[in-house]
Formats: C-alpha cells, sequence, structure tokens
C-alpha cells in the first residue's frame, strides 16, 4: 500500500482518469484501472462530471476503489461552481469515506442551462473552505500555462492563481498544453509572483483529431501549427 508523501518518483507522476458515461457500465473503468497496473502512478486522479448526485457517486466510488484494491492514493475533482455548502459537505464526507487522499478543487466548466449557485465563484473560494472545514483534507489546484479563458491577460490569470495558492492549495496540475515554452514561459512567471508549490504538467495524448480539438475548444489550449499538420494527415 501506498502511503500518500512517500514519492517513489524525484518528479511526481500521476495519471487521470474519466468516470464512464452513463451508458457504459461502470465495470469499464476497472479494465482501464488493470491495463495501468506497472505504471506506478504516485497518485490517480479521478474526474467530477457535472456535479450531479450520480456524478458525485460514481467519482467516489471510482476513487475508493483505485485506493483500496490498487493501493494508490485518490485524488478526486471538485468543483465549485454550481454547489452550495450542503453540496460540499456532502460531498467532502463521500471522498472521505472512500479513502481520498486529496481533492483537486476546481470552478468547473460555465453550463449555459444552468444558474451558478454564487457561493463558490471561485475557485479559491473552494479552496478556503476545504482547508476551514478539512483541514486534514489535501487540497490540489488547476493553472493553465496559457491563460485561462477568463483571464484578460496571463499576468492576470497568475495573479488570481497566487491567491488560490495563498488560500491553501498546495500542489498545482496544469492544463493540457502542447508546447513546452508555453509551460516554461508560466513557470518562470509563476515562480517570479512567489508561487513555490510544485506543478505538474498537465499531458493529454492524442488519440484522435475530434477528441484533442473538443477538448482545446473548452479549455483555451492552442494546437501548435508542427501538430495541426499531423492532425490533418493523422487524426483518422
Amino acid at each position: 500500500m501506498r502511503v500518500w508523501g512517500t514519492e517513489l518518483h524525484s518528479t511526481m507522476f500521476s495519471l487521470e482518469v474519466f468516470p464512464p458515461k452513463r451508458n457504459t457500465p461502470v465495470g469499464t473503468i476497472y479494465d482501464t484501472l488493470d491495463g495501468l497496473q506497472g505504471v506506478d502512478p504516485d497518485f490517480i486522479s479521478v474526474t467530477y462530471g457535472t456535479g450531479k448526485q450520480s456524478d458525485r457517486t460514481v467519482t467516489a466510488r471510482i476513487a475508493h476503489t483505485v485506493k483500496a484494491e490498487y493501493g494508490i492514493p485518490a485524488v478526486a475533482h471538485l468543483t465549485a461552481l454550481y454547489a452550495d455548502q450542503q453540496t460540499i459537505d456532502e460531498e467532502l464526507g463521500l471522498f472521505e469515506a472512500a479513502g481520498v487522499s486529496a481533492v483537486l478543487a476546481l470552478g468547473g466548466n460555465v453550463l449555459p442551462d444552468r444558474e451558478p449557485a454564487h457561493v463558490f465563484d471561485h475557485a479559491s473560494d473552494l479552496v478556503t473552505y476545504i482547508r476551514e472545514h478539512k483541514p486534514d483534507m489535501q487540497v490540489f489546484a488547476a493553472c493553465y500555462p496559457e491563460c485561462h479563458p477568463l483571464a484578460a491577460s496571463l499576468d492576470e490569470d497568475i495573479r488570481h492563481l497566487k491567491t488560490k495558492v495563498d488560500a491553501g492549495a498546495e500542489r498545482l496540475i496544469s492544463q493540457l498544453f502542447f508546447d513546452n515554452a508555453d509551460f516554461l514561459n508560466f513557470i518562470d512567471k509563476a515562480r517570479a509572483a512567489g508561487i513555490t508549490v510544485p506543478v505538474e504538467a498537465g499531458i493529454m495524448p492524442v488519440t484522435s483529431a475530434a477528441q484533442i480539438r473538443r477538448m482545446v475548444s473548452m479549455c483555451g489550449s492552442r494546437i501548435p501549427e508542427g501538430l495541426t499538420r499531423i492532425l490533418d494527415r493523422w487524426g483518422g
């Protein structure tokens, strides 16, 4: 059984899994986990979906399996935008019962057909709340090497990121990117702003052109010209 904090790698290495779609048996995720044996990640994070009750339960169940059956620390995603305090309290309770090692506190995607709860308008609000109510729970946060889509500039985004770190985020996991220069420039700016916590580079393997173009349209990442040529030629 891995003990959180006793990393086996000089560089932290994690994997992220997505709960199966609603029309797919949940057991398919365990086939995926079986196939990852031997890769030896420091932790596996489990995404959160839209935050509806069914999504939250599946996230907790998969996180429990990751920890209990595979002996790997589990980190659960938790989104803030559409949650009230009761929802967050319930979810943190589920995660604790599931043996979750840490929470990745996120703002969450804007959904055009849903009105935000306006309780946790920013991920930093969620970080602060978790720190106050679950001080033993580790809190991770996200960062955007190419700037958050809603920020006016990278410098402004880093100022907001500093607020999130000061609120108690212990580690950052970046949004996906395809040009190392973007990530290294971001690291330089973050360190200059006084952000000293570890930053994990977010890497999305390209399995199809449609998949990766859909992802970048949602998060604002850039597809460099060289990768565009590869996708155009080999995307199928």
